[in-house]
């Protein structure tokens, strides 16, 4: 049986992009679930997550019950979290942003130094060569960090893997695609402020709500690379993935939740009907 879900962040109103994601993935699973993913709980807000289910209920579409929300699953985040650190594959980074930056712009001044990933510039891995007592020591001073995978080790751990893609990449990619588990270089897998990265908290959820096929926008494409790498880490099942083509403005550009009039409850409140939304759509 075909599991899909539809997972958008409560921090603005839905537009045509989030339409076309949610009524692809409906269409897609015979099991069509919602996630609300709300870790950052400064930018979320209830109102626009009130404003999800109505506009999904306005297009016609059904979902299962009880919908699971990011912010109620911290423990399940720290559990994985846990059995990453235990086996080695964390270290804490104390670079600040503005450092990062700096070590970025300095790696700049010479190219050939600069690893380059689907999100800019690759940290470095500064943090990644202190000893076990700097790091104690540093974190016994109170420094501020983030726990970053060391993908180096992970690649290492995995061996070669792959990703089934039944939908589209963005240059028409299907089938078996070979991971590179490099690809983000140390990615980020929690904040003080964020207790799991998007990549972490996906790959633990799609597993535990038995999601069978990822159904996204293809420019979350790149991110399956890692996603598949944490599922392997963590002894998770690989879901199978569907990417599809984005949704683009007059200019070409992704809808954002900035674009007021293209948001479901703007168009509904022109006129505009369900049926005319998936004629626009689906061409």
């Amino acid at each position: 049986m075909i599991v899909t879900r539809f997972a958008p962040s409560p921090t603005g109103y839905l537009h045509l992009g989030h339409a076309f994601a949610a009524i692809t993935a409906a269409r897609a699973g015979a099991r069509f679930l919602v996630r609300i993913e709300d870790i950052d709980t400064t930018r979320c807000r209830p109102e626009f997550e009130a404003a999800i289910f109505e506009d999904l209920a306005w297009l016609g579409l059904a979902w299962e019950k009880p919908v699971l929300r990011q912010s109620e699953r911290f423990d399940a985040y720290r559990a994985a979290l846990g059995r990453l650190q235990e086996r080695g594959f964390l270290y804490p980074c104390f670079c600040t942003r503005a450092e990062i930056a700096t070590e970025i712009a300095r790696a700049s001044e010479a190219p050939h130094n600069m690893a380059l990933g689907p999100e800019g510039p690759i940290y470095p891995g500064t943090c990644r060569h202190l000893s076990e007592e700097q790091r104690a020591a540093r974190i016994a001073s109170g420094a501020a960090y983030a726990l970053r995978l060391d993908t180096q080790k992970a690649a290492s751990t995995v061996g070669a893997l792959s990703f089934e893609e039944r939908g589209e990449g963005p240059n028409g990619e299907r089938g078996a695609i070979a991971v590179d588990p490099l690809l983000f270089g140390d990615v980020v897998l929690a904040r003080k402020e964020t207790p799991a990265s998007y990549h972490l908290s996906v790959v633990v959820d799609d597993a535990f709500q038995g999601v069978t096929s990822v159904t996204r926008g293809n420019d979350l494409f790149a991110a399956a690379h890692i996603q598949r790498v944490l599922q392997t880490l963590l002894g998770l099942p690989a879901p199978v993935y569907a990417h599809h083509k984005l949704i683009l403005d007059e200019y070409g550009k992704k809808f954002s939740k900035r674009d007021a009039a293209a948001t479901l409850r703007a168009l509904r409140e022109d006129g505009v009907t369900p049926d005319q939304i998936r004629s626009r759509l689906f061409v």
